[in-house]
């Protein structure tokens, strides 16, 4: 029992459930969005199962399919499957039950949900391998998270509307810059591996400044989204804080070498998400 236990912890270390916070306000923004208000507590439940059921399995897969690349990287040498810390075929079995989680609890929000949850899956699974062949693999992994409005929305009202699809929008680029950014500590490593991230390709000067274009996007793009929504001044003081995070990173590494990014380049991240999703919920109450 002890030996499970300690498994557990390890495996939820290694796929850092606490980074959930920066996919999970926008599912929840995507459900409020679609019912102009707070939803259900039911479906709200089934939002948070089926998204910690998806990014479990999608952090859990990445960490396996990376293995002999993470074993090779000094950064990322002492995770915990290059490690031994956790098995392969344990971190399958994590794999395999989130991916069920997830598609339950897709079952249980609506029909719609659960035919396109192994769409998402294939999608967010699929994020993994891309940065083998192409460097649009940031743009994956920003329509990873970009899903999760989405879904939110579709949870509730089962169809699509505008608002949602420009939020996804946003999301993409918010998610693509950000790790755009974050794939500068290993520039290095990727150009000898042969890895496709964009710094390893077209050097980290241009890299700076796509992010910082995704980024631009992005703000937009939430600003497009609150006009859209008729969300008034409440949300747009929240996109405005989150523009200023995003400079605030760009800042940040203007005077720092990305070697190793700090704590708080993750924190700052999880604010956007955090903010905007509060200042939705609360222009639709007032």
């Amino acid at each position: 029992m002890r030996r499970f236990f300690h498994n557990l912890a390890e495996l939820l270390e290694m796929i850092k459930v606490g980074h959930s916070v920066l996919a999970l306000p926008f599912a929840f923004m995507g459900a409020v969005l679609a019912a102009r208000g707070l939803p259900a507590g039911r479906t709200l439940f089934f939002i948070l199962v089926a998204m910690v059921g998806a990014r479990s399995a999608a952090m859990a897969f990445n960490r396996l399919a990376d293995a002999r690349i993470d074993a090779a990287n000094p950064r990322t040498a002492g995770r915990a499957l290059p490690a031994g810390k956790i098995s392969p075929r344990a971190t399958i079995w994590f794999i395999g039950v989130s991916a069920v989680l997830f598609m339950g609890a897709a079952s249980q929000l609506n029909r719609i949900c659960f035919a396109l949850s192994p769409v998402a899956l294939l999608v967010i699974l699929g994020y993994s391998l891309t940065k083998r062949f192409t460097v649009g693999s940031h743009l994956v992994l920003g329509l990873s998270l970009g899903l999760a409005p989405v879904g939110g929305w579709l949870a509730v009202r089962g169809d699509l509307g505008l608002p949602v699809l420009v939020l996804a929008g946003a999301v993409l680029f918010w998610v693509a810059g950000f790790d755009v950014l974050y794939s500068l500590q290993d520039e290095e490593f990727d150009r000898r591996a042969g890895l496709f991230s964009l710094p390893a390709r077209v050097g980290p000067v241009w890299a700076r400044r796509l992010a910082a274009l995704c980024h631009l996007a992005a703000a937009l793009g939430f600003a497009v989204t609150g006009r859209l929504a008729g969300l008034g001044p409440i949300y747009a003081g929240a996109v405005a804080v989150s523009a200023m995070i995003l400079l605030v990173q760009h800042l940040l590494l203007s005077v720092r070498e990305p070697h190793s990014l700090p704590p708080a380049f993750f924190s700052l991240n999880g604010l956007v998400g955090f903010a905007l999703g509060l200042a939705t919920w609360i222009s639709l109450a007032v």
